[in-house]
């Protein structure tokens, strides 16, 4: 369930900094880049959270 949640809010905070700098830029907003930018954020989230902080807390 954890995992779920860190991707829902992965979605909502790049779509929001996505659609802000793309407005701020005057550009289109693209969805596809904010789902891609998502993916990127939670995968980045699971690494850390089960991988690199982990193996410190058990030093």
């Amino acid at each position: 369930m954890r995992f779920f949640w860190s991707f829902f809010w992965a979605i909502l905070i790049s779509g929001v900094i996505s659609y802000v700098l793309t407005s701020m830029a005057g550009n289109e907003f693209q969805p596809i880049s904010t789902l891609i930018v998502a993916i990127i954020l939670t995968l980045v989230v699971y690494v850390l959270g089960e991988g690199v902080l982990k193996a410190e807390n058990e030093h």
